[in-house]
């Protein structure tokens, strides 16, 4: 067994042990160890947050006084002290629902959208970087200034042109790949830092 193959199976094998519903709770366990993004009593938005393990996550560090909100087009079990919508960011409706739910602005957006593989590497790299900038035009609406978000982006031709546009709305932005992750995989998380409305940066 190859090495990056063990170690897909000892996350998978944590997250069954520990009753996590992906090995991807692995990843924003490890980025929050690193850059502390989830605070007790925080306000979080999940995208694409199918089958729940960055919900399970998020909700154990902001506590009962925190708030943590799901929206996925798929349907997720639920969740102790977690909001889940199911819905899709394209679509008006599904994004004023969510709005009306988080009731006020978002501390941190978190965003692991994949779309559904075709196996054709560029057309699938094309279709995450479109959900991503998705998912960014919806952070532009809810979340408050200062705050922060974390976005998964295949890597590609265009990704450093996606990276150079976040930087127009955020101070600080960092490129990581936690351990979890794994090292043939192309999948990066971007983690922005200090949001600003684009008229503000200078």
């Amino acid at each position: 067994m190859k090495l990056s193959d063990a170690r897909k199976d000892q996350y998978r094998k944590l997250a069954k042990e520990n009753m996590f519903r992906s090995r991807s709770a692995y990843k924003l366990s490890q980025i929050n160890k690193s850059h502390h993004i989830l605070k007790e009593g925080m306000k979080v938005v999940d995208i694409g947050a199918a089958p729940g393990g960055w919900l399970q996550v998020t909700s154990k560090i902001v506590g009962l006084y925190g708030t943590t909100i799901g929206i996925d087009i798929k349907e997720i079990e639920p969740i102790p002290n977690v909001i889940t919508i199911i819905g899709n960011i394209e679509n008006k409706e599904d994004i004023n629902k969510l709005i009306n739910t988080i009731n006020g602005k978002a501390d941190l957006v978190l965003s692991d959208l994949s779309p559904n593989v075709s196996g054709l590497w560029e057309m699938d790299q094309l279709k995450q970087i479109d959900l991503t900038e998705k998912a960014l035009e919806f952070t532009k609406m809810i979340l408050k200034e200062n705050g922060c978000a974390l976005y998964k982006v295949f890597q590609g031709e265009n990704t450093t042109e996606f990276i150079n546009y976040l930087k127009e709305f955020f101070l600080n932005v960092i490129i990581t790949k936690p351990d979890a992750s794994r090292k043939q995989s192309s999948e990066i998380y971007v983690l922005c830092k200090r949001f600003r409305k684009k008229d503000l940066i200078k």
